[in-house]
């Protein structure tokens, strides 16, 4: 199966058709809960990408000497493991970003997107392809939050990065936890409408 997948493939599958957030609806606790900024985003996205990637490639070359009982609890210590580290690295050298969502990192170990990769994907392919299925999932989570973040920030306090870019906050609402559920509902909306219109345009060319 190691040459069934491209590695294109594979990125643009969990940034755009499987994308967690905006496809699949995992993990929506830091996509409402910390989420307020782009900062935000792009923090725990970067650790949800690297425990995303290293589990993935950690399952995927460990999958022949997992017994089928205990995988879960094997993908669940695998996690952990890769969140602590993470967890101890944000700690010691970003301790700012670290101090606004220390808790959101350590319940990655339960983010349903990761363990379901592991379970799907990484505990049948090769290391290479788990690798790009790992990078995918994970960059499309830190897209999700990206995007999240930017419309919060700049809706509800005005400013991008921290960075007052209108001049006033035009609607506070968006910096509320239930401004969360109304963005991600709305990129929902979106990323479907885009997949319809792709896929009526794909068969117009087919007709």
């Amino acid at each position: 199966m190691a040459n069934e997948y491209s590695s294109f493939q594979l990125l643009a599958n969990g940034i755009l058709k499987e994308n967690p957030i905006f496809k699949l609806a995992l993990s929506m606790c830091p996509a409402v809960g910390i989420s307020t900024t782009v900062s935000n985003g792009v923090m725990l996205g970067i650790a949800v990408l690297f425990v995303q990637v290293f589990s993935s490639v950690t399952i995927s070359a460990l999958k022949n000497f997992i017994h089928p009982r205990i995988r879960i609890p094997t993908y669940t210590l695998t996690i952990a493991t890769w969140v602590t580290v993470i967890d101890l690295s944000l700690a010691a050298f970003f301790p700012g970003a670290y101090a606004k969502m220390g808790i959101f990192v350590k319940i990655i170990v339960a983010f349903a997107i990761i363990t379901m990769r592991l379970e799907m994907f990484a505990c049948k392919e090769d290391v290479s392809d788990s690798f790009w299925d790992g990078l995918g999932m994970g960059l499309g989570f830190m897209v999700g939050m990206v995007v999240i973040g930017f419309v919060r920030e700049l809706l509800g306090s005005g400013a991008v990065f921290g960075y007052d870019v209108l001049g006033f906050k035009p609607l506070l609402f968006f910096i509320l936890p239930s401004a969360g559920f109304f963005v991600v509902g709305l990129m929902m909306a979106f990323f479907n409408w885009i997949e319809a219109v792709y896929a009526a345009r794909k068969r117009e060319v087919k007709q």
